[in-house]
């Protein structure tokens, strides 16, 4: 181990109790995650027993010079895989001096409504496949792929292995520990139909928990790909031509879905749904006309369709939920790029608030 590494590595516990609080935020783009760090004097596991904190807005797209001050509210803690020991991220959100959310908090509300107490007595559950590409640093061209060239067609990197099938696996698996070491609900990973393209899945998730957990996940991510060189890209397109997109999946499932009776709840849900499909499209993520054109196990971006096994509908509901009569089912119009807290609390308003 180099002396960098090892004092990297250092256990801070064998000298102090003085811990490293990581607290991350969006940026002004909405899909940019930022971080700073701050000592804390003691461990602090509860995210309402952590300080305020704040960052200049200004040099984030957030506010103005004349008035750059944005306060952090932490709202979620998680253990630290990179640093380890009883270090810490911290989830927060972003508000005004005054308490107002800034427009990129998107959390907010999102609480608002998974506090609605309609939503808390269905226990809304969430199950987020998160796809993403990796891509070479210099070039921004998929890893493994030749140098302003393109791999064979797809077929066979679909879960695929062997070195001529799966690029970034050592990134991948850091990315799974380092996940399920800091609480988050990881449940499994897998290579993609385009080569380079990976997935990982969060949940199950409880409400609003969904979007922290899948945040922190992308921090995680963006973390390790900067430490091995490469950048992580969560682009619904990012290779045009015939090659898969990038989506995040969003399977979902109420208390009434999953008892007895739940498949009729189901389809009640589900034609909600298509009723408001617009808006949801609309919040559904940039650049996801180019995902969703009815190819590439996608259905098109103006049709809302739905159906039992079928991977290209809007809206899938697997064998054994049928078989069961209960269960859940899959929204798969989501962009790789969606904001979860956008995502999950809309599910949760149109299908269990919204009176048509």
């Amino acid at each position: 181990m180099s002396p960098l590494a090892d004092l990297m590595h250092l256990n801070l516990s064998d000298t102090t109790e003085k811990v490293i609080a990581e607290y991350i935020w969006i940026g002004g783009f909405g899909t940019d995650l930022r971080s700073k760090a701050r000592t804390l004097p003691v461990v602090v596991t509860d995210a309402s027993k952590l300080p305020k904190w704040n960052y200049d807005g200004s040099s984030t797209g957030q506010a103005t010079g004349e008035d750059s001050e944005v306060i952090l509210h932490p709202q979620a803690v998680f253990k630290d895989p990179f640093r380890r020991g009883n270090n810490i991220l911290v989830m927060c959100d972003a508000c005004t001096p005054a308490g107002e959310p800034i427009p990129t908090n998107k959390r907010y509300n999102a609480a608002k409504i998974f506090n609605q107490p309609d939503v808390v007595a269905e226990e809304p559950w969430y199950g987020i496949e998160q796809e993403y590409t990796l891509l070479q640093k210099e070039t921004k061209w998929p890893v493994g792929w030749p140098l302003g060239g393109y791999p064979g067609p797809q077929g066979p990197y679909y879960c695929g292995i062997g070195a001529d099938k799966a690029f970034g696996r050592d990134i991948v698996d850091s990315h799974y520990k380092a996940c399920l070491y800091a609480g988050i609900n990881i449940s499994g990973i897998n290579g993609e139909v385009m080569p380079g393209q990976w997935e990982f899945q969060v949940g199950p998730a409880k409400g609003i928990s969904a979007g922290d957990e899948l945040w922190v996940a992308r921090y995680i991510l963006e973390r390790i790909t900067e430490i091995a060189g490469v950048v992580v890209s969560f682009d619904p397109k990012p290779i045009q031509g015939d090659w898969n997109g990038a989506g995040a999946h969003t399977n979902y499932s109420t208390k009434s879905m999953r008892s007895d009776g739940g498949f009729e709840v189901i389809k009640k849900a589900i034609e909600k749904l298509g009723l408001k499909h617009k808006e949801h499209i609309a919040a559904y993520g940039e650049g996801n006309e180019l995902r969703l054109t009815g190819k590439h196990e996608t259905a098109d971006i103006n049709t809302f369709l739905w159906g039992v096994a079928n991977r290209g509908a809007s809206v899938r509901i697997g064998r054994e939920t049928e078989k069961a009569g209960k269960g859940y089912f899959e929204d798969r119009r989501p962009a790789s790029n969606m904001d979860p807290y956008i995502v999950t609390s809309m599910i949760a308003e149109t299908t269990i608030l919204w009176k048509p």
